[in-house]
């Protein structure tokens, strides 16, 4: 994968394989793309240095599924808003496109508020959550009746659908989640996903994401900046280089938020920057 940032070209060899910084070579705009310098005697980029130290840092962190449902136990849950996305709310124009009727896809999608408002504007929800406590909170503060049901394609899992049938969130392991469940989707709504996953299960999570893209999918993608040296996460640091190796070899991506986003809250963790993104991926035409 190479991209051009500025006068230099950059070629990722190796990017966080094993939890491991990647390997980088640095071109210039003159040399052809072919030519890879060995990274121990070319001179890095300092910026993609400070990358791969910054995201080494949090590599081998691992929370586990009983622990994001003890969170939800315990109301321990600072990451849900009681409003809908700002982020969303200024961009769903350029997501929607146009089109009416837009199925969505959220993963990890806790009991956001931006389920009901897209519902509202006419177009279907799919969720993906591990705690039945957030999806029966979602219905029940929102005001929904719904059903549950088992789902034969998934063993140990429910689905929870509202009486309209315009929202289906399924209590399962997102990795047992595939386009065979419920086919794909026009559009992903991805805020507190990639941020929230084990960093070591990007790979995975971006292989799932794109197999769910049907072909006009608009996936808009949250992440977050910050210094990982002062704070493990979740949620963690997910830099555009990072967004570019997930998702570039198949997607076109563009940047078209960037939000100052430092709060008390993330002060009192240490950090003193903290900045939202928000990128548009569609999958390439050709």
């Amino acid at each position: 994968m190479f991209y051009k940032s500025g006068s230099l070209m950059f070629v990722s060899l190796m990017f966080m394989l094993g939890g491991k910084p990647s390997s980088l070579a640095v071109l210039r705009d003159s040399a052809p793309v072919t030519t890879i310098l060995d990274p121990l005697v070319a001179p890095l980029n300092v910026d993609w240095c400070q990358t791969s130290k910054m995201l080494s840092a949090q590599a081998d962190r691992v929370m586990a599924l009983g622990e994001w449902e003890e969170r939800w136990r315990e109301d321990q849950t600072g990451w849900h808003r009681p409003h809908v996305n700002k982020m969303l709310e200024s961009n769903i124009e350029k997501v929607l496109d146009g089109r009416k009727g837009v199925k969505f896809f959220f993963p990890l999608c806790g009991k956001a508020l931006d389920m009901k408002w897209l519902a509202d504007m006419g177009h279907s929800v799919v969720g993906v959550e591990i705690a039945e406590k957030a999806i029966k909170q979602f219905f029940e503060e929102s005001n929904m009746t719904y059903s549950e049901e088992t789902v034969s394609a998934l063993p140990g899992a429910k689905v929870y659908k509202s009486s309209e049938r315009n929202i289906s969130l399924y209590q399962c392991d997102l990795y047992n989640f595939s386009s065979a469940i419920e086919g794909q989707f026009g559009g992903i709504w991805d805020r507190g996903s990639l941020v929230a996953i084990n960093p070591r299960d990007r790979q995975k999570y971006a292989a799932l994401i794109t197999s769910l893209m049907d072909k006009d999918c608009r996936y808009l993608l949250d992440t977050l900046l910050y210094n990982p040296e002062v704070y493990k996460g979740p949620p963690f640091f997910v830099p555009d280089e990072q967004v570019q190796s997930l998702f570039g070899k198949s997607c076109d991506i563009e940047l078209l938020q960037s939000l100052d986003a430092l709060t008390d809250r993330e002060k009192a963790r240490g950090m003193d920057f903290f900045t939202e993104k928000v990128h548009l991926i569609t999958l390439k035409t050709n």
